[in-house]
């Protein structure tokens, strides 16, 4: 029995995240939360599951939430990444803040991917009920927290940007 080589094609993909154009070539097989943390350094994304059960690793790809650990590099060719990194460029936003003054985040580890998904829901939703933002979350686990704060937190950000006319997620 003959051994074959590893399969190693790469291919070159382009991609524009927190804002910034990022050119590379990359394996076909390599996922994009790989890519993500190994090519371009930004380590918020976390990967618990690999499998796109616990939600640590959720981004957005062209505005939308997406699982970063079940979605290859050269699928994101030509689109738009928003990583948790990119809520944060002038300090804390709005929602980063609400999770640090109502103790929505323990370990941390869950904290990026939360912070995702309830960006995408307060894009969409920006007066969530408490059912509307837990099934947001539902995707999301947290072995810390208990979800109460997270929950609480969520829904103080969108009740302080809606006295303020501010959006809570952009």
């Amino acid at each position: 029995m003959s051994e074959s080589a590893p399969y190693t094609e790469s291919l070159r993909v382009r991609v524009k995240v927190n804002g910034e154009e990022h050119e590379r070539t990359v394996e076909v097989r390599k996922t994009l939360a790989d890519f993500l943390r190994g090519d371009l350094a930004l380590t918020g994304t976390h990967v618990g599951c690999e499998h796109g059960v616990c939600g640590a690793c959720t981004i957005h790809v062209d505005g939308e939430p997406v699982r970063s650990c079940l979605m290859l590099a050269v699928q994101a060719d030509g689109a738009e990444i928003t990583t948790v990194e990119g809520l944060s460029r002038n300090g804390l936003d709005f929602l980063q803040n609400a999770f640090w003054v109502h103790h929505g985040l323990q370990c941390g580890f869950c904290t990026p991917g939360m912070l995702m998904s309830a960006h995408a829901l307060l894009r969409e939703n920006p007066a969530p009920s408490e059912v509307e933002i837990r099934e947001a979350l539902a995707g999301n686990l947290c072995r810390c927290t208990g979800y109460q704060n997270i929950v609480e937190a969520i829904e103080n950000a969108a009740a302080a940007a809606g006295s303020t006319g501010r959006k809570a997620a952009g």
